[in-house]
């Protein structure tokens, strides 16, 4: 493991951590931020044996330090707390997950759904803010305003690092599952980079199993966590020997994770059961569909998709949707319904496209929207999975 390893997998936990012990978030992400320029002279020849551990006490000392030099009587008092207060302070609320709790600090109804997404996922997720705004396919000065500006709205309105009572859970919920399943797929289909950030896959897993312990009897969060399991079960066959991106239908599906499915079909049978279908239930339903059986009931996923469209109509869920119209009605179809979406700047519609376009023999057109999906591909996997699409049509 390297030092940018080590920054993907710890930057997370090390500023949930911190914000625990230090109260405050601004100060815990610019202290973990110091911590990492250190090591980046002190690693020069072997890392620490525990690379997190010393992230966390280098920052802590870095972040008293700060409020000895910024030192006023208030904060000469909070610095005195800190110096004296031990190492693992007693737990607060229901929630013992640092990084959960944070989670529910970020999605604060105070703030608006954009700035708690990209807040938590700037924190937690430690993504840039050109990551972020790709995901969000807004501008990067519009989302660093809005991370500044949430941020300090947290420190001026004093909202507390905790997570609320058991009776207002339910009421921050979306925000977080949203959170949770945009931390997934920024590591299943990384913004940028490679295409896999496995620590994150593996955190959203955990932190997802977290909710689901905290309340088990709120369906989408079961759903959420199924959908998880059933999503990661697949991932050891989504690359191949070279690293290069398999499509689901390419798949050697003696690869998947049998156990991640299993617990998942459990998770969506419980889920069917109570009969409270939601947009992760029903994802997760897809999902469960794909993993059952040698080949995929498309004609079965098309009757989800056309379900989950009720619940969340939005561009990306009818694209996905025109997937399984190619399947059961064939490309012309599909491709009457993708002419007709919005998505600028999102490279998975012309990538559609070009695909439809091929399987019509329209190849020029197809040429042209693959040479699209390249131009705003961001990670170099899927960039590369176009390009070789392409050149195979070109030479036909």
């Amino acid at each position: 493991m390297d030092l940018d390893s080590v920054y993907r997998a710890e930057y997370g936990p090390c500023v949930a951590t911190l914000t625990r012990l230090l109260g405050d978030i601004g100060l815990a992400e610019e202290a973990v931020q110091d911590a990492f320029a250190v090591a980046v002279t002190k690693w020069a020849d072997a890392l620490p044996p525990n690379p997190g551990g010393w992230i966390v006490t280098t920052a802590r000392n870095r972040a008293i330090d700060r409020l000895r030099r910024e030192s006023t009587r208030e904060a000469r008092h909070a610095q005195a707390l800190l110096l004296n207060e031990r190492d693992e302070p007693e737990e607060v609320g229901p929630v013992r997950d640092d990084q959960l709790r944070l989670i529910f600090t970020c999605c604060h109804p105070a703030l608006s759904p954009l700035a708690q997404t990209a807040l938590t996922l700037r924190l937690l997720g430690g993504l840039e803010v050109p990551e972020i705004a790709r995901a969000y396919l807004v501008p990067e000065a519009t989302l660093a305003q809005r991370i500044v500006r949430a941020k300090k709205k947290i420190r001026d309105a004093g909202i507390p690092y905790r997570v609320p009572g058991a009776a207002d859970l339910p009421d921050r919920l979306p925000p977080v599952l949203t959170v949770l399943y945009l931390v997934f797929n920024e590591g299943y289909t990384s913004t940028s980079g490679e295409l896999l950030r496995t620590d994150l896959c593996a955190d959203a897993v955990r932190l997802a199993r977290a909710l689901a312990e905290l309340m088990p009897d709120e369906p989408e969060v079961l759903g959420l966590l199924a959908l998880l399991l059933l999503t990661e079960a697949r991932r050891p066959a989504r690359v191949g020997p070279s690293g290069e991106l398999v499509v689901l239908a390419e798949q050697d599906r003696s690869l998947w994770n049998r156990e991640l499915i299993a617990e998942g079909h459990d998770l969506v049978r419980h889920c069917l059961r109570r009969g409270q279908p939601g947009p992760y239930q029903l994802q997760a339903a897809i999902n469960a569909v794909h993993t059952d059986g040698p080949t995929t009931d498309w004609t079965q996923v098309l009757a989800l998709y056309d379900q989950l469209l009720q619940h969340s109509p939005t561009p990306v869920v009818a694209l996905n949707r025109a997937v399984a119209v190619a399947e059961v009605h064939g490309p012309a179809a599909a491709l009457a319904t993708v002419d007709e979406l919005d998505l600028p700047g999102y490279h998975l519609l012309p990538a559609t496209r070009a695909d439809l376009l091929t399987r019509l023999g329209r190849t020029a057109e197809a040429v042209a929207a693959y040479d699209e999906a390249i131009s705003l591909a961001g990670n170099d996997t899927e960039r590369a999975f176009l390009r070789t699409r392409r050149a195979r049509l070109a030479e036909t």
